[in-house]
């Protein structure tokens, strides 16, 4: 017969795992459902096949209780996500270019991020920081993040700048805590000097500068490669859509091509 204790061991199990697998559930939902929010508009949901936020956040390790840094968000195409995401129980940073007062790409930046911040209440907790290339920047608290993200960033800001981003971010993380890094690929065998004004940047370059830094390169994924993308373009990566700087001319071509091919590397602290 079986026993009281068993019993009782058995059904608290049970309960447990019940619970493990509701926490689950609702992680996993929370990022589904801001990916496929109707916040989003349909421009923006159609690069998903491009970009897979919801596999290059779940490699990165995301969780909807997470403290989260995303380095300059530009046009705010992740913050749309990471924000509703975050806001019930996470803390999602917005490290971005001060506004200056000057008629400058920096400050139009950071005004065009207030304006979309301010425009639906999903976004109401999140929280901008200064960020500017080449300088020592407080992207969070030190020690408070769990991750640091940049998406096709590094290319913008030259050797110096990404060494300083990479500190800057280390000293931002808690320690375990991960940086998480999405940026246009150049092939290994091209001669960077020569192409270096091209958008694309050597996966090798960017793990170099991670462990400069202190980090350790854990683990690199193949989620954003695209092996159509030969990296030899009029103009550079921004041929390619979403920019398709040629416009009209040869646009079938890259829009067959898609965007970039892309390098998702995963180092911690």
């Amino acid at each position: 017969m079986t026993s009281i204790k068993t019993l009782l061991s058995t059904a608290i199990l049970s309960a447990g795992l019940l619970c493990t697998n509701s926490a689950m559930a609702l992680q996993g939902s929370s990022l589904e459902l801001a990916i496929e929010g109707e916040h989003r508009s349909a421009k923006n949901k159609a690069r998903d096949q491009y970009r897979h936020p919801k596999e290059t956040l779940e490699f990165f390790g995301f969780k909807p209780n997470m403290t989260v840094v995303e380095i300059t968000p530009g046009g705010g195409w992740y913050t749309e996500i990471l924000a509703p995401a975050l806001k019930a129980d996470g803390k999602l940073y917005g490290a971005t270019y001060p506004d200056t007062g000057e008629d400058n790409y920096y400050s139009k930046s950071r005004k065009r991020l207030n304006k979309m911040l301010a425009s639906k209440e999903i976004y109401s907790k999140v929280e901008l920081t200064d960020f500017t290339p080449r300088v020592k920047s407080e992207l969070a608290p030190a020690g408070s993040a769990d991750i640091v993200l940049t998406f096709r960033n590094l290319h913008n800001w030259g050797a110096d700048g990404v060494a300083q981003v990479f500190k800057d971010a280390h000293r931002a993380l808690k320690k375990g805590g991960v940086l998480g890094v999405v940026e246009h690929r150049m092939p290994a065998s091209f001669d960077f000097e020569a192409n270096k004004r091209s958008g694309y940047v050597p996966q090798a370059m960017v793990i170099k500068a991670a462990e400069a830094a202190g980090f350790t390169f854990e683990a690199s994924s193949e989620i954003n490669a695209n092996a159509k993308d030969t990296a030899k373009h009029p103009k550079g990566v921004w041929t390619l859509p979403p920019g398709l700087a040629l416009k009209d001319k040869d646009k079938a071509k890259y829009l067959a091509i898609g965007e970039s091919d892309r390098m998702t590397l995963k180092f911690v602290k």
